[in-house]
């Protein structure tokens, strides 16, 4: 399971690496049906007879639907029973948040476990060419990040990262704020993903930028029921990134290793993650397909409903499998792959319904909890994607076929050279001293990249961002 962009695949290829799936077509009927995104991959490593590899997130849907189901990506997600008790105020624009987290911090300044509370709590394990938790906050204005660029989803604007007045040094500036007003957790810059969500479940963070964070941590049945609970808290001038669907696949990709021992039983297992049932049981900690029926969930008067097992399992933080399932966690059983075959929010020909379990009736039903009640009173909609919807506070990019060329090795070089730079440099600016001290870092990270070759990187960018662009056009209008 790899990235396709970048060359990637190609090199992959081009090594040796993968095996000809070609011959094996009879066994992997599921995977045939998507004949569209096999052609994509064929034509990218140049071969219209061979199958290296299938695409990731294949969908029945046009490229202008959201991929998304009941809940965006990216969004400003906060504890709602907090902001309720401190007057829900109106949050006109991002910077808005902080004062606001402030009240709220005060109202709870502890865990359930007695840990301090924090707004936010951030994390170093996924920062790439940049911080990756400073690059959150830009998603929600449309954005999203392409090397050094940050693409909105509508193609009218690509910036440089560092610029002065970027999205991403707004959103360095927003945790520096942060920071001088004791928000931030200072064990930020050594923990890691699996400690953050710890701490989440905890009740000890009390603001995310993504519902498969905080919603998927902490809102469990009992404390809904009880009146907590994190929801979507609208800022007027938001208009959130969402990845369209893909009917031709994601970038992300599977195929065979070369040197596999039985390919015959990978390419069924490969055919089976793109089945009705592998889709189901593909189900994750941030993922929100169903799971196998008759276990998480079952037909009852002719529409899915989870069981009293699902509703423990996907909304109560997970439980022990009966013994005739095998026994055991159900949290050690979930997918370890991290991969999405087919979109969540597809239709599952067997029964005529959603993957997405959120996106059920029943389930709806099932979470009319006092939170759910008093949010969707208070933005009149029953729904996040329906008050995005509403409120024309959605920006979807056009899912398309485009996949980045391989990367001179000049620029990868220079690439690795000047990431390490920015990264270090905009941890060392949210937890500068001042404001002084913070626009000095800043400078001294723009002269320090500059010298080692960054725009020449940043051009690079910008002519694939322009591609990009152009290619969501295309898909937009067709």
């Amino acid at each position: 399971m790899i990235g396709s962009e970048n060359g990637r695949l190609e090199d992959t290829v081009r090594a040796d690496l993968l095996l000809d799936m070609s011959k094996m077509t009879n066994l992997m009927p599921n995977v045939m049906k998507y004949t569209g995104a096999i052609e994509k991959l064929q034509n990218l490593t140049g071969n219209d007879e061979s199958i290296y590899a299938v695409p990731s997130r294949v969908s029945a849907y046009p490229p202008t639907e959201p991929s998304q189901g009941a809940e965006p990506t990216f969004g400003p997600y906060l504890r709602w029973d907090l902001y309720q008790a401190v007057g829900s105020p109106e949050l006109t624009t991002l910077e808005n948040l902080l004062p606001v987290l402030k009240e709220m911090q005060e109202m709870e300044p502890t865990s359930e476990s007695g840990q301090k509370t924090y707004a936010f709590s951030l994390f170093k394990d996924w920062d790439g060419n940049m911080m990756m938790k400073a690059k959150q906050p830009t998603c929600f204005y449309g954005y999203d990040e392409l090397g050094f660029i940050l693409s909105k989803a509508d193609g009218s604007d690509d910036q440089n990262i560092i610029d002065d007045d970027s999205m991403y040094v707004r959103a360095l500036k927003l945790y520096f704020e942060a920071n001088q007003m004791g928000l931030v957790d200072p064990e930020s810059t050594t923990q890691g993903w699996d400690t953050v969500y710890s701490k989440y479940e905890d009740g000890a963070v009390i603001f995310a930028p993504w519902p498969w964070l905080g919603q998927a941590a902490y809102n469990t049945t009992e404390r809904l029921n009880a009146g907590k609970g994190f929801m979507m808290a609208p800022i007027d001038d938001m208009k959130i990134f969402s990845s369209g669907a893909t009917p031709t696949g994601d970038k992300y990709v599977v195929g065979i290793g070369s040197q596999a021992q039985d390919p015959e039983r990978m390419a069924a297992f490969i055919d089976w993650l793109y089945s009705p049932e592998g889709i189901m049981m593909s189900t994750a900690q941030t993922g929100s397909t169903c799971g196998p029926e008759g276990l998480t969930w079952e037909m009852v008067n002719g529409r899915p409903e989870l069981t009293e097992f699902g509703v423990q399992a996907m909304l109560e933080g997970g439980t022990d499998m009966p013994e005739d399932w095998g026994g055991g966690s159900w949290n050690d059983g979930v997918s370890q792959l991290n991969y999405t075959s087919v979109l969540p929010k597809d239709i599952n020909p067997v029964n005529g319904f959603p993957y997405d379990f959120k996106l059920w009736e029943s389930y709806i039903e099932l979470t009319s909890t006092p939170v759910h009640k008093s949010w969707q009173e208070a933005v009149g909609a029953l729904s996040t994607f329906e008050y995005l919807r509403e409120h024309d506070q959605i920006l979807v990019a056009p899912g398309t076929d485009y996949i980045s060329p391989a990367e001179p090795w000049e620029i990868s070089t220079l690439r690795a050279q000047v990431k390490a730079v920015i990264v270090e440099g905009s941890w060392k600016m949210v937890f500068a001293s001042d404001e002084a001290e913070f626009y000095a870092l800043l400078k001294d990270m723009q002269d320090t990249v500059y010298e080692l070759g960054y725009e020449e990187v940043l051009n690079y960018d910008l002519n694939i961002a322009k591609e990009q662009s152009a290619a969501r056009d295309k898909a937009r209008n067709q």
